[in-house]
This record gives C-alpha cells, structure tokens and sequence, in this order.
C-alpha cells in the first residue's frame, strides 16, 4: 500500500468560529500545498481589484484517494482580520456559499493526493467592497478545513514610495528604511491621523510589520512617510533555497535523496550560521515557492510529496527555538517546522513535507527573553539585501461601517544601494 503522511487526523473545533482575529490556518492535517493567488500568476499575492477582471486560483491538496465534498464562503474583515460588522447581504454578490466541484486524482506519484482548485469569483458569489476577506473551507461533515486571507482593492489613493539606507548611522549597513508619500487627488480624507491605516510587510510576511504610522507632513493632496527611525527594516539576508523539481537527480544543495516504496526523503547540506558573514548576493525569490516537477506534464497532479530533512550548524541555544521560516511555512513557527538539537552530531535537525518544486527558506531564532522573531541571530542582517515591500492603506468608513483599503504598492530594490 502506498505511503500516506504521518498525521491524517481532522481537528474539528467547534469553538474555532470564535477566534478573534482571523490568521490562515489549516484545520486538517491531511491537507497539504495550499496555494491562493492570482490566477496565471503562482507568485502574486491573492489580492483582486473591485469590479474588475481580475481572479484568484485557490488550491490545496488532501492526502488521501478518496474525494470529499468540500464548499467555501468569504467572510469579511477589518484591517486587522477582525470580522466586521457587515452582514452577508452587504459584501458578497450572490449565495455565500459555494461547492469546490473540481478535483483530480494525483498521477504516478508514491503519495496518493486528490488535488482540489477553484476560481474566484465565480458567477454565483462575488465582493461587492473593499477590505480585507478569508475563504472559509468546509468539509463535507461541516467541520472547518481551511482559513485563507485575501483582499479586494478600491484604488482611490496614489502611493510612491523608495528604499533606501537609514538615516540613522547606528542602523546603516544593517536596516533599510522605507520612505513613501501617499496622494489624494480626488479623495476626500477629513483626517488622515485617525482615518488611515498603513500597514507595510517586509516579504508580505506579518512578523516583523509596521502598522502605526501617522504622516509627518499633510500637503495638499500628499501625506508624506518620511520617517528616521519607525519605517526601518533589518535587511535580513538572501534567502536560502533548494531545488526538488526533480527527485531523480541532485540539485545544488542537495546533499542526498533516498526514495524506497513508502516515501522519498531528501536530505540537503548542512546549513552554517551566516551572522557575521559579509553580505553576498544571490537570487531568491524573497522567501517564496513554486510548484514544479520536470518530469511531469501537469505539476498540480504529477508532482509528488517528499521529505525534506535540514540540518544547521550551531551550538545549542538557550535564548529560544529555533525554526525553518518562509513561505513553506508560511511565515508561522509551528512545532511542524521547530528544529531539534542533535546532541551527538551537535546540530540542530527538522524535517517538512512538501510538494515538489523550488523553495526558499531561512532560519528563525524565537527569543524567549524579548519575544520577538530573530532571523539575524542565524542568517545576519544587511542593508544591501534585496526585499520586497508592500504597503497597504486602508480608510476607515464611518459612514459604511467598514474599513476600505484603498491603496497597495509594492516595492523591489533590484539592485544594491
């Protein structure tokens, strides 16, 4: 019989309905690769603009062989993923709640998968506003599956923005500061310190973001961000990466792949502390991953699931964990993605399940002492890092009872300061 993953249980909670703040999660631990983004686009953010063209493609696979009837609604939330205090009529065109009806079977691979997707949206259920939105995924049974965030834009706002070295010199050659003007042209902003909310990720990861920024200067039609210190960054390093699109062959940072009649294993080179490493440049894409085999016609349903087994070279810590952190774990520390220190080979060891194709990762130290998420601790801190900055502004509607979001820029610095 072919391998089936480890954990296969459901965990059904009924309270979960009650959570406060809505974070994604997966309810179901056979649930594994769930993707949200723009459709054509595996890289994008799920993030749709109103009243427009735009889809996202929704996907997730369930490690079984066997199909279940799974169906979605979209709930509404305020900027900080709170639910707001709309009622259903108020922000979905159509019935709030929706079959996933396509699915297919995994082909030639050693884990039996059925691979779910949808569209968004679809004929039969639509926002009618702005803001922020989760998928709520159903099982067939009523239990919880799924939670996944995403947002539908009303651009009424023009934001420019730049990244550049701190303006402070205790910060130079580790931060990176991020200066940026919002325009209001034809938007009627009665006060800007109280009615916007700005909220700028690093990566779009949550860990470090900055969400209490006022402007400094109003302007006539601009409000300007121009700050010295609150809008500063650490630069982190590249991020490290390795290459599974093919479980026949060693890629790079491969060290060894051992696949027998249950399962594949991937063991990668040990990893070493980059802390006071001089900054080296190198291609990533900022923490993200892509689905990819090369022996396949169809990655959704061709690629196959595999262990993947890290290794770093450090001496045991006291301060705190220390995880594997990216978009494979979704920027969450989880006890799936803790290490554990190996006290013969003196090294800290983890291992995930995942999907064939292309990773970036780093390490993560959780600080018991500040509680606070340190990736320098391991990787260093650079400000000639190349990251990606998004930056989201939202007004707070008191006519509408809403929060909109009204503005979203992303920001690349290509090349070195």
């Amino acid at each position: 019989e072919k391998n089936k993953y480890d954990s296969n249980e459901k965990i059904l909670d009924t309270k979960i309905e009650d959570e406060y703040i809505y974070t994604d999660k997966v309810f179901d631990k056979s649930i594994k690769t769930l993707l949200c983004h723009k459709y054509g686009e595996p890289l994008s953010i799920p993030i749709l603009n109103l009243n427009s063209g735009d889809k996202l493609y929704f996907s997730f696979d369930v490690l079984n062989s066997e199909i279940e009837n799974y169906n979605y609604s979209i709930l509404h939330c305020n900027s900080n993923w709170e639910q707001s205090d709309l009622i259903e009529n108020e922000f979905v065109d159509g019935f709030n709640k929706e079959p996933i009806i396509n699915y297919e079977f995994s082909f030639n691979t050693l884990q039996d998968y059925v691979h779910y997707n949808f569209i968004f949206p679809s004929k039969n259920i639509k926002p009618l506003i702005s803001g922020n939105y989760v998928f709520k995924v159903y099982a067939e049974d009523g239990s919880l599956a799924i939670y996944k965030r995403f947002m539908v834009i009303d651009k009424q706002i023009e934001i420019q923005a730049k990244i550049k070295k701190p303006s402070l010199p205790s910060y130079r050659y580790t931060k990176q500061e991020i200066d940026f003007s919002i325009f209001n042209h034809n938007f009627k902003i009665h006060d800007p310190f109280s009615d916007l909310i700005v909220v700028i990720k690093q990566n779009n990861s949550e860990n470090n973001m900055i969400d209490d920024l006022t402007p400094i200067f109003v302007k006539e039609n601009e409000l300007v961000y121009n700050y010295d210190d609150e809008n500063n960054f650490f630069g982190n390093n590249e991020f490290r990466n390795f290459d599974i699109k093919s479980l026949r062959y060693q890629s790079q940072k491969i060290k060894n792949i051992v696949s027998d009649s249950l399962s594949n294993n991937v063991y990668l080179f040990k990893d070493k502390k980059r802390t006071f490493d001089r900054y080296s440049i190198q291609s990533d894409i900022n923490g993200n991953f892509l689905i990819h085999s090369q022996e396949s016609w169809k990655n959704a349903i061709e690629s196959d699931y595999a262990y993947i087994y890290f290794a770093l070279d450090i001496d045991q810590t006291t301060l705190g964990n220390l995880y594997v952190i990216g978009k494979l774990t979704n920027w969450q520390l989880t006890k799936e993605n803790q290490l554990k220190y190996n006290k013969i080979k003196k090294q800290y060891e983890g291992k995930l399940f995942l999907k064939q194709g292309y990773y970036d990762y780093m390490y993560a130290l959780k600080d018991t002492i500040e509680n606070k998420i340190d990736i320098g601790f391991v990787e260093g801190s650079h400000y000639e890092t190349i990251n990606d900055y998004y930056i989201y502004v939202y007004y707070k509607s008191k006519v509408n009872r809403y929060t909109k979001l009204i503005g979203f820029h992303k920001i690349s610095e290509k090349k070195l300061f």
